[in-house]
């Protein structure tokens, strides 16, 4: 059986990625998977089996289904990757967000961006999400294949975040992404010079997303903001229930998983305390 090649492992990465977990203080441990999955146009049953395998949190989808019944689409996704919907989709013109039972949803905003013509219009999907006594707003984004848009996008989401954060008074951001740009790129140097690079960081895994029969990128990313703690984050090729030939067939992008341990808010109760009414 033909192996995707396994260019840009971590060769010092930790064996595994930790389970989730809610910590006595309130932190959240939370795995979060970015996953572009062009419009569910291969392998819906591979795919599935590539999320359920990964174990997430949170999944921050690319290329989710936009047109015609596009809800139930979506919906069926959900339930074979034994997740629920958050938002976007088509609201978002292609972001979405699912998320484990384990996530309480405060609020959500599906972001259209400006549209360039010729060029097919972007968006954001954004939530603010809780987890135990930790909160944090989340996005997903697919940025443009042009360059000067791409760049602009980069900068029209670090606005968001930054207006998201403040308006919900949360600390702590994630983004989930196709940044259709290398490491090296305007765009994505651009997200990183306001947010972290998580396979930077910590890589675990392997790094590159583009393509699954020959890897040979890194266009996909999660990101996060300051005091969020960076376990370990790359592309699940030898994650356990993460077969090659269902990585090659799910989509033409491979997924990014990060393990991720976000602190608490003011006020948690930690494990034991009495409840307060």
């Amino acid at each position: 059986m033909h192996r995707p090649r396994t260019g840009g492992t971590a060769p010092d990465g930790p064996a595994a990625l930790p389970a989730s977990r809610t910590e006595g203080d309130g932190s959240a441990l939370i795995r979060v998977l970015s996953y572009n999955v062009r419009s569910l146009r291969d392998d819906r049953e591979a795919l599935a089996r590539v999320i359920r395998a990964c174990a997430p949190d949170l999944v921050l989808i690319q290329e989710a289904p936009r047109f015609f019944r596009w809800r139930k689409a979506v919906a069926r996704l959900a339930r074979a990757a034994e997740l629920v919907y958050v938002t976007g989709g088509a609201t978002a013109t292609g972001p979405l967000i699912l998320s484990s039972l384990r996530a309480r949803v405060e609020r959500t905003e599906d972001i259209l961006l400006p549209l360039t013509p010729g060029l097919h219009r972007r968006g954001f999907a954004t939530a603010v999400l809780r987890f135990g006594g930790a909160r944090l707003v989340v996005a997903s984004c697919h940025l443009s294949l042009a360059a000067a848009e791409r760049e602009a996008q980069a900068g029209m989401l670090l606005d968001v975040l930054d207006r998201q954060t403040r308006e919900a008074g949360v600390a702590y951001a994630v983004v989930g992404g196709d940044l259709n740009d290398r490491p090296g790129g305007r765009a994505f140097r651009r997200l990183a010079g306001g947010l972290r690079d998580a396979w930077a960081e910590a890589p675990w895994g392997g790094e590159y997303t583009s393509t699954p029969v020959d890897p040979h990128q890194r266009i996909d990313a999660v990101l996060a903001t300051e005091g969020v703690e960076i376990l370990g984050c790359g592309v699940p090729l030898d994650l356990d229930g993460v077969s090659h030939a269902d990585l090659r067939a799910a989509t033409d992008h491979l997924p990014v998983l990060a393990a991720l341990r976000i602190p608490a808010g003011p006020g948690a109760r930690h494990r034991g305390s009495p409840a307060r009414g």
